[in-house]
């Protein structure tokens, strides 16, 4: 039974990543982002990196959302620069603001994650997500409950491809735990009928679950932090800074330059990044299988998202969703769903509904983008990619 690992911190620091930032890669064995900040800095130190491993790139990647934000900006001290970090949710999050109050809204930000944390994880006893798991109606915060409306309807918007009653599966399945273990059938079968948003019953701030049905925000939690955290900024005055929580970004405003942040997709075939986007006031979710995933004794390769319909690993057309728009809780559930969609059901889906721009990465070489992209994106070069605009 083998479960993915990344290289050892010594590989990162033997290629000369500060040895400040050894904490942040023992974070990133097990998680990395998808979507980073870069600044030319960064980008140049990606390029010195292609010598080494994509495990080890992997690695790197995890710490360039730190490094990248420290050097946005061009290194202008006078810009009065505050970052800080946070472990929550299972990730290493960092976020950097500019300007006076950029303190006060880091320490603000930070207090407000780990507040989100225990109330949302399923796997905090005390979380009103496990008091509605654990059975029985509950009385939530309108907080909690206005989430879980919002969950629904995108549950609804996207055909059931986004569900967060599929925690049963997650559960079952384990891929992302010390534990992962490839099902029966039979197993898969005796749990199917428990997803569907048809279990989850809201009423007011109650909340009640079915027997033997559990809901699981990993798919929206984040990106609904990352909201929480942009309307804190706001409230700070703040107009430049940036949040990598894991594979969701937010870039606040511009660079203290005046020019738009740049947000690099990662490549998920190899080293480096596929496209780089210029962004400003705008979040960036990435969801692929190609980082977390467990491969079985007879050499299977099976990743982590889950399709809510059939209870396996979704095998797409896709490498990887990045959704790109002015909500982080919707780019969060839509990158998940579309990836579940594959490349036709997700240009579809953009089609019908919009709202929203997209990059998606296929199995068939293809960088595929929306029109509304078409001055902010910047291919790799040498990526082997074919960069196409994707018809309205």
């Amino acid at each position: 039974m083998e479960t993915r690992r990344k290289a050892p911190c010594g590989q990162a620091a033997s290629v000369g990543v500060p040895v400040g930032c050894v904490r942040i890669a023992k974070a990133a064995l097990r998680y990395c982002t998808c979507v980073v900040l870069l600044s030319e800095n960064v980008r140049k130190y990606i390029y010195m990196m292609k010598k080494i491993s994509r495990r080890s790139f992997l690695q790197v990647c995890g710490i360039t959302a730190a490094t990248a934000a420290l050097t946005a900006c061009g290194g202008t001290a006078a810009q009065e620069m505050q970052s800080i970090q946070v472990f929550a949710m299972d990730t290493v999050m960092d976020l950097t603001a500019y300007g006076e109050n950029a303190a006060a809204a880091l320490t603000d930000a930070s207090r407000e994650i780990n507040r989100l944390e225990r109330l949302l994880s399923r796997t905090i006893d005390t979380s009103e997500i496990s008091q509605i798991n654990a059975g029985g109606a509950v009385t939530v915060s309108e907080e909690t409950a206005s989430l879980l409306a919002q969950a629904q309807t995108y549950t609804a918007a996207t055909d059931g491809a986004f569900d967060v009653t599929i925690a049963p599966l997650v559960s079952l399945w384990g891929i992302t735990t010390d534990s992962p273990y490839v099902p029966t059938q039979q197993e898969i079968d005796a749990l199917l009928p428990l997803v569907g948003s048809e279990h989850l019953h809201l009423s007011g701030d109650t909340a009640t679950l079915d027997d033997g049905c559990a809901i699981d925000l990993g798919g929206i939690a984040k990106g609904y932090a990352s909201d929480r955290v942009a309307a804190i900024f706001a409230r700070h005055g703040i107009t430049s800074g940036t949040i990598s929580l894991g594979g969701n970004v937010y870039v606040c405003g511009s660079k203290p330059n005046g020019q738009p942040w740049v947000v690099a997709i990662q490549n998920p075939r190899s080293d480096g990044y596929a496209v780089t986007v210029a962004l400003m006031d705008s979040f960036a979710v990435t969801s692929g299988g190609y980082q977390r995933y467990y491969t079985a004794p007879d050499g299977t390769v099976y990743q982590h998202i889950l399709d809510p319909k059939t209870g396996y690993p979704v095998e797409s057309d896709l490498l990887s969703v990045s959704i790109l728009c002015d909500n982080g809780t919707m780019a969060d559930a839509y990158s998940t769903a579309l990836y579940v969609m594959g490349s036709a059901g997700a240009q579809a889906f953009w089609r019908t509904h919009g709202g929203f721009e997209m990059i998606l990465i296929t199995t068939a070489g293809q960088v595929l983008y929306t029109p509304g992209l078409s001055e902010k994106i910047t291919p790799t070069e040498g990526s082997g990619y074919e960069y196409v605009s994707i018809h309205p």
